[in-house]
């Protein structure tokens, strides 16, 4: 069992290998538009681990997104540097595979202080050089809430940052440099995200896992309440031709589904039920063409495997276009992230 690091949940292998399952439609082309690779203590998932995951899984993975994690961070360097140090190690790791996975990490969003104003502009910089030509914006994590057992320490934000004046500055300095914006933040923020949007509009900010769907702690049991406040705010915020939406990240422990807790590990079909609600609500407002299926790997293996999350994607997409599911499983991501 992989202990539980921030306020994550445990990743059990040997609970989630109760339900086998072969991937579906294994010759969909998929570029997962958001995971992770770090070593935490009790937590190791680097690119080794990645390329297992997808060899074992039967989908087709062409290209990938790596996402900030604080990973492989030199505390030689000024803390506000520190930063770098996580795009030149994946941009390392990602050469490393140039012959045979060259599109793994073919995108690296990393993380810069936006609140250090003007000044970040060096901090940008820095990434695109030490990206090798992968680096392709910033996720400035601004998730807070009153409910402090929602918040990871590891990236818990000050209320009200998305207002914040010297990070609107630092903000400002994204677009000139061709670099966008990942937003993480949890579902009472999005008005917040949707006036940032509405201020810059030349600026491509992408909602990460669906805008932070809570379903615990001070929002347990108001399941029904809280989607029909989400399905307003993502309106909203879809009226903003610059935000795309980026589908997944619905397996963390804030969601409240509670897969964790059921002797059997979810199969597909059981995640899309859960699910289908709100990946119908966003592809519908925001378009295919502006929506992006994501793995959240590793986090996610908390509550399913990873085949099983691509197979709830497929089934819950396999009417439609075929043209309009390219774009939702590799489109999207390969035009937002040129990748």
């Amino acid at each position: 069992m992989t202990a539980p690091v921030a306020n994550y949940l445990p990743v059990r292998a040997d609970w989630l290998a109760l339900e086998p399952e072969a991937a579906l439609e294994p010759d969909l082309a998929i570029i997962d538009a958001h995971h992770h690779l770090w070593d935490r203590p009790g937590w190791r998932f680097l690119m080794d681990d990645y390329l297992s995951e997808i060899a074992g899984s039967g989908h087709r993975i062409i290209a990938s997104v790596f996402m900030q994690c604080q990973t492989g961070y030199d505390e030689g360097l000024a803390p506000h540097l520190r930063p770098i140090s996580e795009s030149a190690y994946v941009a390392e790791q990602a050469g490393r595979l140039a012959e045979t996975a060259p599109a793994l990490c073919a995108g690296i969003v990393g993380h810069a202080d936006l609140r250090l104003g003007a000044a970040v502009e060096e901090v940008l910089l820095a990434h695109i050089e030490k990206g090798r030509g992968r680096f392709r914006g910033i996720r400035h994590i601004t998730a807070w809430n009153a409910d402090g057992t929602l918040m990871n320490p590891l990236s818990a934000g000050p209320p009200g940052l998305l207002e914040d004046a010297t990070f609107r500055e630092g903000f400002a300095r994204l677009a000139p440099l061709g670099l966008g914006f990942d937003a993480w933040l949890f579902q009472p923020q999005l008005g917040e995200l949707t006036a940032l949007a509405r201020d810059f509009p030349e600026t491509t900010i992408v909602l990460d896992h669906l805008g932070g769907i809570l379903g615990i702690g001070a929002y347990a049991g108001w399941r029904h309440e809280l989607f029909r406040s989400w399905s307003r705010s993502i309106r909203e915020l879809a009226a903003c031709p610059n935000v795309v939406a980026k589908i997944g990240g619905l397996g963390m422990r804030i969601n409240g589904f509670d897969f964790e807790k059921e002797p059997m590990p979810p199969g597909s079909t059981r995640l899309a039920e859960a699910w289908r609600p709100y990946i119908e609500t966003a592809i519908e407002t925001f378009g295919p063409a502006r929506c992006m299926f994501e793995s959240n790997a590793p986090v996610d293996r908390g509550s399913y495997t990873f085949t099983a999350g691509w197979n709830a994607f497929k089934r819950l997409t396999e009417s439609m276009d075929p043209e309009d599911r390219m774009q939702l499983f590799a489109g999207t991501a390969r035009r937002v992230y040129r990748v």
